[in-house]
C-alpha cells in the first residue's frame, strides 16, 4: 500500500478538528450552565461570570466562522433565503446574548425603521454574522447597544451600533481587504469581517450582491456595523 496517497487534505483535517472542538465547547457550555444554576443566587453574578459567558460565545462564534469558511471553500454552504419577521429575528438574536448583556450591564435596544415587517434572507447565515458582531460589541460597549433595521437603495440594512471607542481607524481604512493580519494592539485578525462579507455576498438580487460596511458614529457614537442585503 502506498501511504503517500492515503493522506487527508489538510483543510479537511482542520474542519473535522474544528467540528469536534465545537461539540466539546457545546458540552462545556451546557455543563457550566447547569453548574451555575446550582450555585446560590448571590454567587451567580459577578465580573468573572460575565467574562466566561462572553468568551464561551466568542469561541463558539469563531468555530462557526471557521466551519462556514471551509464550507464556502468547497461550495458546501447553500443559501436558503426565506421571508422572516424582522422583529422576531432581532429579538431572537438579543435573547441569545441576554446573560452576557446583563453581566456587562449593557442595555440593548432595537427598532425597525421600515414599513415592511418581513425580510428575505438566509436566517441561519445572517444570524451567524449578527451574533459575531453583537459578541464583539459587548466586549467594547460601555453601557448601550442598539440594533436597527432600515431600508436603503432597495436593500435591507441591519445596523449594530454601540457606545464604545469605535473601530480603529486602520481597520476602517482597510475594511475592503478584510484579511488584515493580526493587530498587535487589539489581537484582531479581520476574519470576522471577511466571514461577514462572504455571507453578505451570497445574498444577491437583480445582479446586486450584499455587502458590509463599518464606521464610527451612529446614534450611540461608537462602532457602527452595517449589513446590506438586496
Amino acid at each position: 500500500m502506498n501511504l503517500d496517497n492515503q493522506g487527508l487534505d489538510f483543510s479537511t483535517v482542520i474542519a473535522s478538528t474544528v467540528h469536534d472542538l465545537k461539540n466539546s465547547l457545546s458540552a462545556l457550555i451546557q455543563s457550566h450552565g447547569q453548574w451555575v444554576q446550582r450555585l446560590p443566587e448571590e454567587l451567580r453574578g459577578g465580573a468573572e461570570q460575565g467574562v466566561m459567558e462572553h468568551e464561551f460565545r466568542h469561541l463558539n462564534g469563531m468555530l462557526v466562522q471557521l466551519l462556514g469558511l471551509y464550507k464556502l471553500g468547497v461550495n458546501q454552504l447553500p443559501v436558503c433565503p426565506d421571508y422572516h419577521e424582522l422583529d422576531d429575528f432581532i429579538e431572537a438574536q438579543l435573547a441569545a446574548h441576554e446573560e452576557v448583556l446583563q453581566h456587562n450591564a449593557i442595555e440593548a435596544k432595537w427598532r425597525i425603521d421600515t414599513d415592511n415587517p418581513l425580510g428575505f434572507f438566509d436566517r441561519e447565515l445572517v444570524a451567524s454574522v449578527v451574533t459575531n458582531v453583537i459578541t464583539n460589541a459587548t466586549r467594547f460597549a460601555e453601557k448601550a447597544l442598539l440594533i436597527t433595521i432600515e431600508e436603503a437603495d432597495n436593500q435591507l440594512v441591519i445596523c449594530i451600533n454601540d457606545d464604545g471607542p469605535g473601530y480603529p481607524a486602520r481597520m476602517i481604512e482597510r475594511q475592503q481587504e478584510y484579511i488584515q493580519g493580526i493587530d498587535s494592539t487589539s489581537g484582531s485578525t479581520g476574519l470576522g469581517l471577511y466571514f461577514a462579507a462572504r455571507i453578505a455576498a451570497l445574498h444577491e438580487s437583480g445582479g446586486v450582491q450584499g455587502r458590509i460596511d463599518i464606521s464610527n458614529g451612529g446614534a450611540l457614537g461608537g462602532g457602527l456595523f452595517r449589513l446590506y442585503l438586496p
